[in-house]
């Protein structure tokens, strides 16, 4: 028997030590499994987990791996690669892209993935975060313009600003969809850039902004160029993490859409001040300059995003690219043992109709949609309005741009913090109703309100509201968990995101110009909505908890032979499998 096998046989006791000792792991959780030594094809047996769901690693700050757990030890989690009767219906097909570095025998330690996540983090999530910051920048700097005076100059009414805004919701979810089949057939790294470099063209080109009519063409070309492109960030990020990892790195994501909010507020602060600039307002020199940045992060987009985990040399990253020919090896078989569907297409390969048509009619999906559809309803008119409301009560244009910084500072701490423990707890459900529960006392209390209350304590109790933990990051990475193939992930994601422009143009329309300033039948509508998005969250939980039991029962009333039979034979595909289970 050779050195490399003692080894490890020697890390896999340690391991099975340390994990079945673990007080996260139950003894039902504990099955036996064999592991495969490439150097002396021996077979090893030790205890692992086998929940049902991806096992937990480590958190965003845990800088040493999970607790109690040994860098030197292994770090590869079992999968049905280490089940030979269950690997060879779980192959990857002959195109996809990373084929050339699936081992299933490859083991690696903590301290490798720990080292690797870390890079993927600074070389991917980082600038995927940038590329989100530079869309919420051209996104979201409309609401800046309304402090400066924005509708007044241009000649628009609250219902003209109204009617934008719904303009661009539905052009943004006509063009989810589309969006995603291209960015599926030439790659997101090809087409999130084009996305950008055309959008921010339109973005500076409201400088010249001049009335209804110019106003409501940008805001439609901004919709259908902005448009499917946090889906297709979506996708790319799936290609790096497993589905444990995914959850907090869409935190990220928002995280970033926060914190451009934030610079957005000190720029817009700085860049407003600029009214009277060779004649021209402060709100068109901040659609001007934004754009521009905008610009500039699409351009190196094209230098910055893979086209595959083993794909990074180019000539912006260098001819030996980020990742060596073992982290290459790392990177792939995490990722194939965490989702084997992962492995069943190549990343530029197409949807047809055909698949289009079986992703969209996946009714176990649609329950998430509804959520979309729905749970931002609550908070979204609040955000929208926040600023001519502001305005309203008496607070000057500089200190309306400033005073956003309170409640987006407490949505980035609330939004990691439910994210964190939805990957704890491995929930999704509750924690939906938690945010709609912090959201319900605030609406009261807007509701309450009266026209001679203290402005500050309208302000605070806004505030408070729009700090509630935004369960968008764990829908998200939710929708494409349920999925279960790349096919419907594709569609999934854009569809859920149709969902949720479909809501934004709902919530277009709840404040309204003979409520304002106050709002006070909007407020009530929202408390409605509120109430209803916990009933609706109650409902998804027992809908998959009943989907679940349903198929652990008819898996166990199968034999092993049956079992082995219905994995070699099945046309199920995706989350239709009988060995998948739905995560709520």
């Amino acid at each position: 028997m050779s050195d490399d096998f003692h080894k490890v046989e020697a890390a896999a006791v340690r391991d099975r030590e340390l994990l079945t000792n673990s007080p996260s792991i139950t003894e039902k959780d504990e099955q036996l499994v064999s592991v495969d030594s490439a150097s002396s094809g021996k077979e090893l047996s030790f205890e692992f987990s086998l929940a049902q769901h991806p096992p937990k690693k480590f958190y965003f700050w845990q800088v040493r791996g999970p607790s109690g757990i040994d860098l030197d030890g292994i770090a590869t989690q079992y999968s049905v690669f280490d089940d030979p009767a269950r690997a060879k219906h779980y192959q990857p097909c002959a195109d996809y892209e990373n084929l050339h570095r699936f081992d299933p025998a490859v083991r690696w330690t903590w301290r490798e993935e720990i080292a690797l996540l870390r890079k993927l983090d600074i070389r991917i999530m980082l600038f995927v975060g940038f590329m989100f910051g530079a869309l919420q920048l051209d996104r979201g700097n409309i609401s800046q313009a309304n402090a400066d005076n924005f509708l007044t100059d241009v000649h628009l009414t609250t219902n003209d600003f109204n009617n934008g805004n719904t303009i661009f919701t539905v052009c943004f979810l006509l063009s989810e969809l589309p969006s995603q089949l291209v960015s599926k057939k030439l790659g997101p790294d090809r087409w999130v850039p084009t996305q950008m470099v055309l959008w921010s063209i339109v973005a500076f080109s409201q400088f010249w902004l001049n009335g209804r009519s110019s106003f409501y063409a940008t805001r439609a070309l901004l919709g259908l160029l902005q448009g499917g492109f946090i889906a297709d960030c979506t996708l790319y990020l799936s290609y790096f993490y497993t589905a444990s990892e995914l959850p907090v790195r869409l935190a990220y994501f928002w995280a970033a859409d926060t914190l451009a909010n934030i610079i957005a507020s000190f720029m817009g602060f700085g860049i407003l001040h600029m009214r009277g600039v060779l004649g021209y307002s402060g709100w068109r020199w901040l659609f001007l300059i934004e754009g521009i940045i905008t610009l500039i992060a699409g351009i190196l987009a094209y230098g910055m995003m893979l086209p595959a985990p083993t794909k990074s040399k180019s000539w912006l990253r260098g001819k030996n690219g980020w990742f060596s020919e073992r982290e290459e090896f790392i990177l792939v078989n995490r990722i194939l043992r965490d989702d084997p569907s992962k492995g069943d297409m190549h990343n530029r390969q197409p949807i047809n109709w055909t698949n289009l048509w079986y992703s969209l009619s996946d009714y176990d999906l649609w329950p998430i949609y509804v959520i979309g559809f729905t749970f931002f309803m609550s908070t979204n008119s609040v955000g929208t309005y926040l600023s001519l409301t502001l305005r309203a009560i008496g607070f000057s244009t500089f200190q309306t741009t400033l005073m956003g910084l309170p409640y987006q500072v407490g949505g980035l701490l609330t939004m990691l913090l439910v994210t964190y423990s939805s990957q704890r707890f491995d929930e999704r459900c509750f924690h939906g109703i938690l945010s709609q529960l912090w959201v319900l006392p605030s609406l009261i209390a807007l509701r309450s309100f009266g026209s001679h209350s203290n402005r500050w304590s309208k302000y605070a109790v806004t505030s408070i509201l729009l700090s509630h933990p935004s369960t968008h990051a764990i829908q998200v990475a939710w929708t494409s968990r349920n999925s279960n193939s790349v096919r419907s992930r594709t569609v999934s994601s854009a569809v859920y995101n149709m969902a949720c422009q479909l809501g934004g143009i709902v919530t277009n329309y709840i404040y309204r110009s003979d409520d304002a300033p106050l709002y006070k039948r909007g407020n009530k509508d929202l408390i409605a909505i509120c109430c209803m998005n916990i009933v609706v969250y109650l409902c998804v939980k027992v809908y998959y908890v009943l989907r679940n039991r349903f198929r652990d029962r008819k898996w166990n009333l199968l034999s092993d032979e049956e079992k082995e039979h219905y994995l070699a034979t099945t046309t199920d595909r995706g989350n239709k499998r009988l060995d998948f289970r739905f995560a709520h």
